[in-house]
């Protein structure tokens, strides 16, 4: 069963069920079920036309579920366009989804977390984490999207910012956690800055570019992380590092200064150093700082943390640090990291090994404890 192509096409077999007047709520579920129903039947029976099949199975059951609903008589027009099996147009609908899905009866931040779950295919769990908060509550802002939206048409597409959240957010999914799904967030986002002429959307697909540019050096061969540091740069892909800072020079030079252009241009700044050593610190605090202002996040004051105790000193970033909750996701390894600078190891041993405990993914889990084995080797020296 191919996994990949299953979720490849979900986004376009959900946007045609709405577009042929499905709510949205009807239609993700008739989808699960075509899904399931795919898993069963394709190992021993491949279909010709994925997509089609895909189309005619949904559109099936999700006539059923219509019939056994009280808005039967409203919905029995639509059973004459059942559409039959065959080919079905290679029409890209991913990204109108994702307007759709933005919805103005939405807020933006359930927008973002019904999109990521009905069109990113991430999990429940997936989005809580990337919103730091939990997953229960994740799972019922999602269900209160779900029924807002329910037999809402969808003429009404939302607006952009909030579906470069969804892109950014999906992005940053695919390139650190357990899906796969960077390079179409590049490829949606490219299409969305040859449409629209927004700075912001062109300092989204810069900060991508620059990000994905140094993925082939981020794991060693056996699966482990490196961290930027350590990272051959001989293997990042200059090409697309170029692309990116060229389209953020032209974002920036347009004045118009927004968080994803801010990103960009500490990612620019990271990609323009030829050595660690050589990295701009002192620039990328004063980015950390427009960019809080902007954002006012406190994982992007995280960051700065860091970024303070690279350009000032392991204290200075030790200091910056006692302003944010420790609860805050990544706190402990920052931590250890700036104690370990400072040369306190037995405090920075501890600490790595209490960050590996609250990793969000086995590759960094393996990491911190590699880190705090690595100094109580040393200590023990």
């Amino acid at each position: 069963m191919d996994e990949v192509l299953l979720r490849s096409l979900t986004p376009s077999v959900l946007g045609i069920l709405v577009r042929r007047g499905a709510d949205f709520a009807a239609a993700e579920d008739a989808v699960q079920d075509a899904l399931v129903e795919a898993v069963r039947v394709w190992p021993a029976d491949p279909p010709r036309d994925a997509k089609g099949w895909l189309v005619t199975v949904a559109w099936r059951r999700f006539l059923d579920a219509t019939r056994a609903d009280t808005a039967r008589r409203r919905r029995e027009d639509l059973v004459d366009e059942e559409p039959t099996p065959g080919p079905t147009p290679a029409v890209d609908d991913t990204l109108q989804l994702y307007f759709l899905c933005a919805h103005p009866s939405l807020t933006p931040s359930s927008a973002v977390a019904l999109t990521l779950r009905a069109v990113g295919g991430l999990t429940t769990r997936q989005i809580a984490q990337a919103y730091l908060v939990p997953e229960a509550t994740m799972a019922q802002r999602i269900s209160r999207a779900k029924r807002t939206v329910s037999g809402v048409r969808f003429d009404q597409p939302g607006d952009v910012a909030t579906v470069l959240r969804v892109l950014y957010l999906v992005f940053n999914e695919g390139y650190s956690g357990d899906v796969d799904l960077a390079a179409e967030a590049i490829r949606l986002t490219r299409q969305l800055a040859a449409a629209i002429d927004h700075p912001e959307v062109a300092g989204l697909l810069a900060l991508m570019l620059l990000h994905h540019a140094r993925r082939a050096a981020r794991t060693a061969p056996d699966g482990s992380l490196v961290p930027l540091a350590e990272q051959d740069r001989g293997r990042w892909d200059t090409k697309a590092i170029a692309e990116g800072v060229a389209i953020l020079q032209a974002a920036l030079a347009r004045d118009r200064l927004g968080e994803f252009q801010a990103q960009a241009a500490i990612a620019a700044l990271h990609a323009d150093a030829r050595t660690a050593e050589e990295t701009d610190w002192v620039q990328i605090v004063e980015w950390y700082d427009e960019l809080a202002r902007l954002t006012d996040s406190p994982v992007v004051r995280l960051n700065r943390a860091v970024a303070v105790g690279e350009a000032d000193g392991p204290r200075a970033g030790l200091a910056a640090l006692l302003a944010l909750d420790e609860s805050l996701p990544r706190h402990t390894a920052v931590a250890a990291y700036l104690h370990e600078r400072d040369g306190d190891l037995a405090t920075a041993a501890r600490l790595y090994a209490e960050a590996a405990q609250k990793a969000p993914n086995l590759a960094e889990r393996d990491h911190l404890t590699r880190q705090a084995a690595r100094l109580n080797a040393r200590r023990g020296r």
